[in-house]
């Protein structure tokens, strides 16, 4: 898979790099004063130092909880995926939605969590059972 690169507002430096570094376990590239790339699971992604403040999130309903609409994250293996849901926990997370697994037996079937970083930016992380089905419809 080829990866992306994905750029993102951010109100603090030092607390996005220990977020993301030591919590979410990414490592650094390039940095300056004013931005800083990680290595999001063989992705790129470019925190950019702002000062304007980001709008209240949207939320769309999904499987009975309020999704935020504007997200990003990550699809692991589940092995993965379990892992990184206790050690959020274990770094007392506060989940915007909490580990689970939603539509269960359906073809979209899939672990999911959702939580912010420092800055507000949402996050999701998400394991299908059978990642040969990701796209599946039916």
């Amino acid at each position: 898979m080829v990866p992306f690169h994905l750029a993102f507002p951010i109100s603090d430096l030092a607390a996005t790099r220990q977020f993301y570094e030591s919590t979410l376990g990414c490592s650094v590239g390039r940095t300056s004063d004013r931005w800083i790339d990680f290595d999001f699971f063989g992705h790129q992604l470019s925190a950019h130092l702002t000062d304007e403040r980001p709008a209240d999130p949207m939320t769309n309903p999904v499987d009975g909880k309020a999704v935020p609409v504007r997200h990003f994250g990550a699809i692991l293996n589940m092995k993965d995926w379990k892992r990184l849901a206790e050690r959020l926990k274990k770094a007392g997370i506060d989940f915007v939605i909490e580990p689970y697994v939603r539509f269960e037996g359906e073809p979209g079937e899939q672990a999911t969590m959702f939580f912010l970083d420092p800055s507000g930016n949402a996050l999701e992380f998400k394991a299908f059972p059978d990642p040969s089905k990701i796209f599946a419809t039916s």
